[in-house]
């Protein structure tokens, strides 16, 4: 059994307010997600570092890209799913969203979506916590979703039993 239907389309783009939208994230995105990663790794760290061990102080763009081409290979197989948070003219990276199987008792999918450090605080990043959990409710066939660091902290999440 897989975590979601074989009937399963996944959204190939989700439109926010002002001008942004997410779309399914490619290596052809290095050179935007590189710099937005590496520009808020501090903080991304702080957030996902313990869990993933993500993003390492030393990443490379030859690493990114590998990472990038390895989620859209996933994506394609309905195995996890990572969406770009872009500007509509999609010259800028100013965020991701995460669907992913569950790894903790209890849940059916865990998602997760960060902003860059300068958009934290915004209308933007307001906007996309107001639309993931609508978005993931509406358009994916979840009946249990976590929503990592919204319905739980992280630390809170990590202490959960992992399926096994």
């Amino acid at each position: 059994m897989t975590w979601l239907p074989d009937d399963f389309v996944h959204p190939l783009r989700v439109v926010l307010p002002d001008g942004y939208h997410l779309r399914p994230i490619t290596g052809d995105d290095t050179e935007l997600d590189h710099p937005a990663v590496m520009g808020s790794r501090e903080r991304l760290w702080s957030i996902y570092g313990e869990a993933w061990g993500w993003p390492s102080a030393t990443m490379t763009v030859e690493a990114d890209r590998a990472d990038l081409v390895r989620h859209a290979e996933e994506m394609v197989a309905h195995e996890s799913f990572n969406y770009a948070l872009l500007d509509d003219a999609g010259t800028a990276l100013l965020g991701c969203v995460y669907i992913d199987p569950p790894r903790k008792a209890g849940f059916d999918a865990e998602i997760s979506w960060w902003v860059v450090d300068e958009r934290v605080g915004t209308p933007l990043e307001a906007a996309l916590d107001a639309l993931v959990p609508r978005w993931i409710a509406e358009d994916w066939p979840f009946e249990h979703p976590c929503h990592i660091g919204h319905d739980l902290s992280w630390k809170e999440w990590l202490a959960l039993p992992d399926l096994v």
